[in-house]
């Protein structure tokens, strides 16, 4: 899914997950044909854990990666979880595709980071050959930083009882890159101040350690406004911003010769847009089915104290539910696949409309659905809704050709209704004995599906959906194989 940030650029959200660990991103494209890339690592502080994402960069006329540091909900440095550097192999695994996927090489990409990010930044801007480093605030003993200011994350990081021989560990990884003169051609600019906290133990002793890199660079800030480690890089935004602009036009501040980036208006982007389509958070519905929302009903009217959600959402682990652009909740998905939420507080009477997506255990949405529905500030008039239809064939979860026909009863109905993503696919008419019958006349596409099914009484009333879940094979598959991601 994209949006538009508030300088108009379009944001790209999505996930790598080729790796051990899903890594979640955001990218923006290029402005002015720029041939650059930008990849941003994130502080503590940082909104939904990426980075510099204010609209701070809105006029950064390079291309932007940005990096979640969020795994299995907790912050890891972009390092390890109980030490496991696959995590970081993960995040390198994005870095690398997206600049593969833009036709650059690791001498057109700056690396970006504060405090937590900026040591993520020189890590792997060490370790991996990037050609720009821009660290702010960093810190160099990350091991000492995990067990005096974030025991949590500690725990996360190190292992079970946050052992003191794996804080040393890491507490060794950016001092032994430097010492070992790796990536030694690198532009680097570390930023820092004496009236952060962290400068004397985390910063100054390690500086000499550069002398052998051909430009390395210490922007050394002290100002009166500086009260502490956040505010160093509040004080230094503009003139930051400023370098990286220079960074993506090619030129590295120092002494000597500097080129200007070249910049390509017609460039074929075709590699990066396939890369993040294939990478999108929001997949296809053959990949991944959106929720059935069985509670409100579809434009049903609602009393103001019974506003309650519930529905179905199989393969999920929770539901995200928002209105008019908000955020609502996220409901976790139970084992059989059922969801519910009722808010705190009652809702308003009049109209909504809410739209709710499924995220699977890799952190991937389906597809939206849309419920409107009233909420009335009094008794509901009109008939109640019919007792929902009874599917018994396809049953739950079965695995079957591509030629579907449904069955199932529905007692005191004179029709039922089928939808999928809130598209109506058709209707059959009730017998008198309440039994159903359905062929829809197509192929459905190989892959997972789940149809809703309502019943609708004399009066056009419509019962609350009941799901039809089902997998449709290819019949060439052998039996026992499923398609991809399931």
């Amino acid at each position: 899914m994209s949006k538009a940030s508030s300088s108009g650029r379009k944001l790209f959200n999505g996930i790598e997950a080729s790796g051990t660990f899903p890594v979640e991103y955001r990218f923006s494209h290029a402005k002015s044909g720029n041939r650059h890339l930008v990849v941003v690592f994130a502080n503590f502080s940082a909104p939904e854990d990426y980075g510099w994402s204010n609209g701070v960069f809105d006029n950064v006329r390079a291309n932007i990666l940005w990096i979640r540091d969020r795994f299995d909900g907790m912050n890891a440095y972009y390092l390890c979880r109980n030490m496991d550097f696959g995590l970081a192999e993960s995040v390198q695994t994005l870095i690398s595709n997206v600049m593969r996927s833009l036709g650059l090489t690791p001498d057109q990409v700056t690396l970006w980071g504060g405090s937590k990010g900026g040591s993520a930044a020189l890590y792997f801007g060490l370790r991996h050959g990037y050609r720009n480093i821009v660290a702010i605030v960093p810190q160099f003993l990350v091991g000492d930083a995990l067990e005096k200011r974030h025991p949590k994350v500690s725990a996360y990081m190190l292992g079970e009882g946050a052992p003191a021989h794996h804080a040393r560990v890491l507490d060794a990884l950016l001092p032994d890159l430097v010492r070992s003169r790796a990536n030694p051609g690198a532009n680097i600019y570390v930023l820092s101040s004496p009236q952060d906290e962290h400068y004397a133990v985390q910063v100054e002793p390690f500086l000499g350690m550069f002398q052998g890199y051909e430009n390395f660079n210490f922007l050394y800030s002290e100002s009166p406004t500086i009260s502490g480690h956040a505010t160093v890089t509040r004080r230094n935004v503009p003139a930051l911003v400023g370098l990286l602009n220079l960074l993506a036009d090619g030129y590295a501040p120092r002494l000597g010769f500097v080129r200007h980036a070249a910049e390509e208006f017609d460039r074929d982007q075709s590699g990066i847009d396939a890369y993040l389509s294939a990478t999108s958070k929001v997949q296809g519905t053959d990949a991944f089915t959106p929720p059935v929302v069985t509670s409100p009903a579809y434009n049903s009217e609602v009393p103001v104290p019974a506003v309650h959600f519930a529905g179905l959402a199989p393969g999920a682990v929770r539901v995200s539910m928002w209105r008019n652009g908000k955020f609502v909740a996220s409901p976790e998905v139970a084992a059989d696949g059922t969801w519910s939420w009722q808010p705190a507080k009652p809702w308003a009477a009049g109209n909504h409309l809410v739209k709710i997506f499924a995220v699977d255990p890799a952190g991937f949405h389906s597809s939206r659905v849309e419920v409107p529905f009233t909420v009335v500030d009094g008794p509901v008039a009109g008939p109640a809704a019919p007792a929902p239809p009874v599917v018994s064939v396809p049953g739950p979860g079965q695995q079957v050709g591509t030629s579907v026909a449904f069955h199932g009863s529905a007692p005191g109905a004179v029709q039922v209704g089928f939808r999928q993503n809130g598209v109506l696919l058709g209707a059959a008419a009730v017998a008198p004995d309440g039994v159903w019958g359905w062929d829809p006349g197509w192929p459905w596409p190989v892959g997972r599906h789940l149809v809703e099914v309502v019943a609708v009484d004399a009066h056009g009333v419509e019962s609350v959906p009941a799901p039809a879940d089902f997998t449709a094979l290819d019949v060439s598959v052998p039996a026992g194989h499923l398609p991809p991601r399931y």
